[in-house]
């Protein structure tokens, strides 16, 4: 049995080494913080392109309570580039907890960690350091918005960036910016 391994010419549309993919996790606690994450992801792709494609997976916190489908949000966040948590600021959930520490115990490919929450409170502060420690033994950066949306007050919030994981670029500059973003977004929501 012969095997032939045929590699593409160099300008070869099939391969496209100038734009790797970089892979987004967004994880969300309802509609209002889903929302949040995709436009830094958003945010993000516009900032980011031509140099890189980018691609998302979206995992609601409740469907996270179901053994099966958090085993296949690990493996996605196991295989992501970068990881968007977004809440309202309150301690987290078991089984999301339970889905970070099974994440993190799949040692992968995650640059950065990103926590979005849309209030100030003793809980935002449990929860970020949390996710702080999260992104420290994964190896990861870390940001995080500390206060409101920044569609809901003048100024932009203040963002924690911690490196720890030794990799720099545009991306992460970049990211750093979408968590620090845009108040001129008009904020929508199912009850407003």
């Amino acid at each position: 049995m012969q095997h032939t391994l045929t590699i593409p010419p160099a300008g070869s549309a099939e391969i496209d080494f100038t734009s790797p993919t970089l892979n987004v996790v967004i994880v969300y606690e309802d509609f209002e913080t889903g929302t949040q994450a995709k436009r830094t992801y958003d945010f993000l792709v516009e900032n980011v392109r031509p140099e890189c494609q980018f691609t998302n997976q979206m995992w609601k916190f409740d469907v996270l309570s179901i053994p099966k489908l958090r085993e296949i949000a690990v493996r996605d966040s196991a295989t992501a580039d970068i990881v968007i948590i977004s809440s309202h600021g309150g301690e987290l959930p078991t089984h999301v907890k339970s889905w970070i520490e099974s994440w993190l115990d799949n040692p992968g490919t995650t640059l950065a960690l990103v926590g979005l929450f849309d209030h100030e409170s003793p809980e935002t502060w449990v929860t970020r350091e949390y996710l702080a420690e999260a992104a420290r033994r994964g190896k990861m950066a870390f940001f995080a918005q500390p206060g409101d949306w920044p569609d809901r007050r003048l100024t932009p919030a203040p963002v924690v960036f911690q490196q720890d994981s030794g990799w720099s670029g545009r991306t992460l500059s970049t990211l750093a910016g979408a968590v620090q973003r845009d108040n001129t977004i008009p904020h929508w929501g199912i009850n407003e």
